[in-house]
């Protein structure tokens, strides 16, 4: 996934079929309602939770991408180029945590 032609894609989206973008806090209420869902989904299938009978046939993979649907376009409004931010994370994690996890007693 190109997180920059991603973020071209949610633009032409929202222009051409979205009207506009919502505002930044609505998008967060947004974001926030989304990722209750993914986690909702998460609790029932792979947790201890029953899962409902409304629940067996909503699609994880859905979710989780209306979660990165919401996050591209917080991006878009902020002025955030999200693929470099995403590679400079990644290359601080990289030196950060080179070892961290490795070394760790409890993911052994």
């Amino acid at each position: 996934m190109n997180l920059k032609n991603s973020q071209l894609d949610v633009d032409t989206w929202i222009k051409e079929h979205g009207v506009r973008y919502f505002n930044e806090l609505t998008n967060m209420a947004q974001l926030t309602e989304e990722v209750g869902e993914v986690a909702r989904i998460i609790a029932r299938r792979y947790g201890e939770q029953s899962e409902k009978e409304s629940d067996k046939n909503k699609d994880l993979g859905e979710e989780l991408a209306d979660v990165v649907f919401v996050v591209l376009c917080l991006a878009n409004q902020t002025g955030i180029d999200l693929q470099a931010a995403f590679d400079k994370k990644m290359g601080l994690k990289s030196i950060r945590d080179k070892d961290r996890h490795k070394n760790n007693e409890k993911l052994k």
